[in-house]
């Protein structure tokens, strides 16, 4: 009432000299935006949850979580600490599924066995198992906007949320009931607290250390990040000080908030075991390795639990292990340092790639944004360095943060006010949402137009890029539909059992080559890999049909 008082709507006959009144922001608009762009995301997720199979590393870790809620203890899968895990146990409780208390097993029969084996529904299980996962992802999506908008406006945070809830990774794997999403989410939120704690730093220095430790109770690639946010805690609380304080007295309360971020990270990860355990047993179902070198006295310093640095060392292990890789059509045992940065180029949308080149121009270039620049990329950089140093080339899920903070970087790049950038944004976010859209509902497989979409990404990556044993019903339906009366031969890499959807196969590696006629059907990753019999088998046959994109059908 007081704004139309004092700027009166201009009648017909109110003489040219009063002034007509601005009409009132649409202050509604852009919560309606962030429903609508999250909301998309949501019913994306949970499309792919409910029409695919478990992927390879689910099973384990509903099998686990199941574990914690009926056991109560950390026995298996000990190389990921059990927050995550929790996460998905809130879904699995909800499923109630029976448990065999008696079973024994290693974790990934553990999984097969809770799905397969109990006389559990398995797709309902996965579906209650997905969706906690799912709303983190969502939750992510939240702080992703509000880091954006704080930096440079409304519009740069509901750009950032576009490429956030259009990406087909973050869709693809906060779709499952998995780590990846949860460990680099709460990275992301660690250093969006850290940043804000320039600020408040008494309200948010506590609080970026239990999302620290979140992410280090989830999964311990991101302890990489540990050193890189205690530094950014340090510039924070520096950066609060007041004018009259003393340069040493700034730096010691600089070092102490640094310290209380590590003290309150190291007591969420313990916190995380003693939901599980308030006794804190330990009896491993896996012999644990023996570290050589510095490796095995670092591992000892840590101030976490005994199976915490138990898991440490099977991580270590994996890390000798020589896995095979296979990137652009070749096959490959190690690991190369530029296969991520080459997945990310396959599996990125090519909007998305622009406007990430583009807000970290902005970050580093406008003097505005420059103070948050470390905030934003130093995380990215030390992180993914470590990603591109591991012995497992097996997709972009182990980068899954640069799409989170480098949405938050593009959606700065409209701090810069020019008609054009803004027309620019806007349409390579378009961009990017039709080529999101256009892969539904098969975002795990995705490539980008430049590389000829999901249908050829088997042709340059494999494993969770492509073909991570997701399309087992799908393979069913196919069967059923297509070729009901056909002799099958399969290949499959994934945790399915084919018989519970109804497949009727046998392993064609098994028989001499000259007795496999009629359906062979290979999963994509096993095809990528294929050597000696199995690969003579493809090049004696012909493609006929495909599966989501993961799963080939061949004529023999």
């Amino acid at each position: 009432m007081m704004a139309l008082e004092q700027n009166p709507v201009a009648s017909p006959g109110t003489p040219p000299d009063v002034p007509r009144a601005r009409p009132a922001p649409r202050r509604w608009l852009p919560p309606l935006l962030v429903v609508l762009l999250l909301g998309q995301m949501a019913v994306a997720m949970v499309t792919t949850a409910v029409r695919q199979t478990p992927t390879i590393d689910e099973p384990v870790y509903v099998g686990t979580a199941a574990e914690y809620l009926h056991e109560h203890r950390v026995v298996h899968n000990p190389e990921h600490p059990p927050l995550g895990k929790l996460v998905i146990a809130v879904g699995v409780a909800l499923a109630d599924p029976r448990v065999d208390a008696g079973f024994t097993g290693d974790q990934g029969e553990l999984g097969r066995h809770l799905l397969y084996g109990a006389g559990n529904d398995p797709w309902r299980v996965m579906l209650f198992a997905r969706l906690p996962v799912i709303g983190l992802t969502l939750a992510f999506g939240w702080v992703v906007f509000t880091f954006a908008r704080e930096l440079a406006g409304t519009g740069a945070g509901l750009a950032a949320l576009a490429l956030y809830a259009f990406s087909p990774d973050l869709i693809a794997h906060g779709s499952l009931a998995t780590l990846d999403v949860p460990a680099a989410g709460f990275v992301l939120t660690s250093a969006w607290l850290a940043w804000r704690a320039r600020g408040r730093p008494r309200r948010y220095v506590p609080l970026a250390g239990v999302a620290l430790g979140a992410a280090l109770a989830t999964k311990m690639s991101t302890l990489p990040a540990v050193p890189v946010l205690l530094a950014l805690t340090t510039l924070s609380v520096w950066s609060a000080r007041a004018p009259s304080t003393s340069r040493r007295r700034a730096l010691g309360r600089a070092v102490a908030g640094a310290g209380a971020v590590a003290l309150v990270a190291v007591a969420v990860v313990w916190l995380s075991y003693l939901v599980v355990d308030p006794r804190l047993r330990w009896d491993p179902a896996q012999p644990v390795p023996v570290l050589h070198g510095l490796r095995g006295p670092a591992v000892d310093l840590l101030p976490f639990p005994e199976s915490y640095r138990d898991g440490m060392r099977v991580q270590f292990a994996f890390e000798n292990h020589p896995w095979q890789g296979f990137l652009f059509g070749r096959l490959y045992t190690g690991a190369l340092w530029y296969y991520l940065p080459a997945a990310l180029l396959v599996k990125t949308p090519l909007g998305m790639l622009a406007l990430w080149a583009a807000g970290v121009v902005a970050v580093l270039a406008v003097r505005r944004l420059r103070p948050v620049a470390p905030y934003l990329l130093a995380p990215s950089v030390v992180l993914l360095a470590a990603a591109m140093l591991g012995a497992r080339n097996f997709g972009t899920r182990y980068a899954l943060f640069l799409p989170m903070f480098l949405a938050v970087a593009a959606g700065c790049s409209l701090v810069v006010r020019r008609r054009w950038i803004t027309a620019g944004v806007v349409a390579l976010a378009a961009f990017v949402a039709v080529s999101s859209l256009r892969t539904f509902p098969y975002y795990l497989p995705y490539s980008n137009e430049a590389f000829g979409g999901p249908e050829q990404t088997r042709l340059r990556l494999h494993d969770s890029n492509v073909d991570w044993g997701q399309d087992l019903g799908r393979l069913a339906d196919r069967l059923r539909e297509r070729y009901p009366d056909e002799r099958v031969w399969l290949v499959y890499k994934g945790s399915g059992v084919p018989s519970y959807y109804g497949i009727r196969a046998r392993d064609p590696r098994r028989v001499p080559p000259d007795e496999v006629r009629g359906l062979l059907v290979v999963s994509d990753s096993a095809a990528a890999k294929a050597t000696g019999r199995l690969a003579l088998l493809i090049a004696g046959s012909r493609p006929v049909d495909t599966v989501g994109h993961s799963i080939t059908l061949y004529r023999r």
